[in-house]
């Protein structure tokens, strides 16, 4: 049975992350509010979570999970070749709606999706998350949602959705916003916008002129 904790209430939120924190280690799902929309999140490391993580939206491993970090510092242990345009834009964006894909560290053993050596990483903006994320470390968090449908911009529609495949929910209330991130590819030499979202590729270019937008 799915547990629900309201974060914005002190006490609860206190359990909620304790209960939460928990759940991941043991290789367990958890919805979380974003700084975008709501997410469905495991342990990063557990291939067998991320794989009920894919199972519990019908999604195919062709289409990897993202990963959400607590520090910039933690880019260290997982991506390779990051560029210096790709560290200006980290420290211009993050915490924020900025998702950077990049090659990950070929030691990692861990499994995604079919990523083909690279990795698509995020610092959200938003306290619960973030205080989530520096409990259990790196988590692969899609948006909670059956694939096809919207990504939920509050508790109850993630989990009219996604039912008791969840183990925790923590409830933020709405999310502040519901327009997902944009994605940039760092893993080349030219930064290249594949998805254009909360930021703009004319705001994305005060930070890296140079970059390019995929057809």
């Amino acid at each position: 049975m799915a547990r629900r904790y309201d974060t914005n209430d002190a006490t609860d939120r206190a359990t909620g992350l304790r209960e939460a924190a928990s759940a991941v280690r043991r290789g367990e799902l958890v919805v979380l509010p974003t700084d975008t929309v709501y997410g469905v999140g495991a342990d990063a490391f557990s291939s067998e979570a991320v794989a009920d993580l894919l199972q519990s939206k019908g999604r195919g491993r062709n289409m990897p999970t993202p990963v959400l970090i607590g520090s910039p510092n933690t880019l260290h242990g997982l991506v390779t070749d990051f560029s210096e345009m790709a560290w200006e834009l980290v420290d211009a964006f993050w915490p924020g709606a900025l998702t950077l894909v990049a090659k990950h560290q070929p030691s990692l053993q861990w499994d995604l999706g079919d990523t083909r050596g690279t990795v698509a990483v995020r610092m959200p903006l938003h306290p619960v998350a973030l205080e989530l994320l520096s409990e259990v470390g790196p988590m692969a968090v899609s948006s909670a949602n059956l694939t096809g449908h919207p990504a939920p911009e509050d508790c109850d529609a993630a989990q009219e959705m996604l039912g008791d495949s969840i183990s925790v929910y923590l409830d933020g209330g709405p999310t502040p916003g519901i327009v997902p991130s944009s994605i940039v590819d760092v893993s080349g030499k030219i930064p290249l916008l594949l998805r254009e979202g909360a930021l703009s590729a004319e705001e994305l270019r005060k930070v890296v002129p140079d970059l390019e937008v995929a057809n």
